[in-house]
């Protein structure tokens, strides 16, 4: 049984409890490494908040000051503090008066590299995911977009600066990972450095945004 026939067949303690038993939580060590890195070996990786949980199935790497359509381009200010802190901490930010979209810290300490989760694979919670997300239209859309999946965990800006080691907010990974063809391609929706391939994604996924 997969864990997305898992989700939606217990849909909640008992998936939570399964990928418990099957994973560990990544050590801050995985997101001390160059963003690109991360934002690769981020996929099939498990994001867990509160009852709900999520395969992450596409993410995309920001670099910091070399980068101009990344937050740190303008250098350290009071938003961009938690992405010059340690890594491994969530960067949670308010675009378009509307949506909230997590980031996990990359790199050492100083250097604000960071990698925006785009889309997951719901795999506990999906009760509580269609109360928050009431016109996704089916379970591959409940959290197939940035703004989607925050939506969907229930993440916020309240989580903002968040040990991605410690919870409420955590990022676990398999022991047993199952392999899947990595889709290489550039960002979407934003207006400079377009065209680097910095999006990263699970090719073929039904759950990866469009």
């Amino acid at each position: 049984m997969s864990f997305g026939e898992l989700a939606i067949a217990s849909d909640g303690e008992m998936a939570l409890r399964e990928i418990e038993r099957r994973s560990y939580i990544l050590p801050r060590s995985f997101y001390e490494r160059p963003t690109v890195e991360v934002a690769r070996d981020i996929l099939g990786k498990i994001l867990v908040h509160g009852r709900t949980a999520g395969r992450i199935v596409e993410a995309e790497a920001y670099l910091g000051e070399q980068d101009r359509a990344a937050h740190a381009w303008h250098g350290l200010t009071p938003r961009t503090r938690v992405l010059y802190g340690p890594p491994g901490h969530a960067y949670v930010y308010f675009i378009y008066g509307m949506y909230e979209c997590l980031n996990f810290v990359a790199e050492p300490e100083g250097v604000p590299g960071c990698v925006l989760i785009r889309a997951l694979e719901p795999l506990a919670g999906l009760d509580l995911m269609r109360r928050r997300r009431p016109k996704a239209r089916s379970v591959h859309e409940l959290a197939s977009g940035p703004g989607k999946l925050t939506q969907a965990m229930g993440i916020t800006r309240r989580l903002n600066g968040a040990d991605l080691t410690r919870g409420p907010l955590l990022v676990r990974a398999l022991r047993n990972e199952p392999s899947f063809e990595l889709g290489v391609g550039p960002r979407i929706g934003v207006r400079h450095c377009a065209d680097w391939p910095l999006r990263f994604y699970i090719r073929g996924h039904p759950c990866v945004s469009r």
